[in-house]
């Protein structure tokens, strides 16, 4: 299966969602869609917030790879552009911060240095791999493949991808990922996902973009919850 042979045949164009390109550290290599731009056209959509990682910047992009001119041939316009998201109240402000956003993101898309992603990366790789170490330690949470990339661990489509088991038959009074996910929050002020909010049912979703050492504490604390709801032999 090729997409882009695939959506050639088709009559149409890729649209890439690559926000967390580049955040790979695993034995798979990020390949940008782009790069297939002259055997079909492709529309990348790029973001600051993932691969910079400062959460809670708004900002992003989306540029078209098409050397061969096929969608100015179709009388379709495509431009370079910045796209701002915002919540209402991001408005309060809109002169002091995203103005400055904006103003910076050339300086930080051409001068950020290769060493600034490499700890990136070298940070995730180290998280993830104290997330999948420390789960094996609580019974009521699968995971058997380690991630490779982006910053979260949750079930992907397949059984050989990362994911995020929730085992019900091993807690006592608790029968869906939303009362395992609220009870958590309460009980230890841990904050995972359950995968019910995205139509994966018994599934849970946590991310491991976090310092290795507070992270190390917050997995004891899921290990204790689950020590302390697990149903007695």
């Amino acid at each position: 299966f090729c997409i882009e042979e695939t959506t050639k045949k088709l009559g149409i164009m890729v649209i890439a969602d690559e926000v967390y390109g580049h955040l790979v550290f695993g034995n798979t290599h990020f390949v940008p869609m782009g790069v297939f731009g002259s055997i079909v056209p492709v529309l990348t959509l790029g973001s600051i917030s993932k691969r910079w990682i400062v959460p809670g910047w708004r900002l992003g992009w989306l540029v078209t790879s098409d050397p061969n001119g096929i969608l100015q041939d179709l009388g379709v316009a495509f431009f370079h552009s910045i796209s701002l998201n915002m919540r209402m109240d991001d408005y309060l402000l809109l002169s002091e911060s995203v103005y400055t956003t904006v103003g910076a993101v050339p300086q930080i898309l051409e001068k950020t240095e290769e060493e600034f992603f490499s700890k990136i990366t070298d940070i995730l790789r180290e998280a993830a791999d104290i997330c999948c170490d420390r789960l094996k330690e609580i019974p009521c949470i699968t995971c058997p493949k380690k991630p490779e990339g982006s910053m979260f661990v949750m079930y992907c489509g397949s059984e050989d991808k990362c994911l995020l088991k929730l085992n019900y038959s091993l807690l006592e009074g608790i029968n869906s990922d939303t009362e395992f996910a609220l009870k958590l929050a309460k009980e230890e002020s841990i904050i995972v996902l359950p995968g019910i909010t995205v139509g994966l049912k018994d599934w849970l979703r946590i991310t491991f973009a976090v310092e290795p050492s507070a992270f190390e504490i917050g997995l004891g604390r899921m290990k204790a919850f689950y020590y302390r709801h697990a149903k007695k032999q």
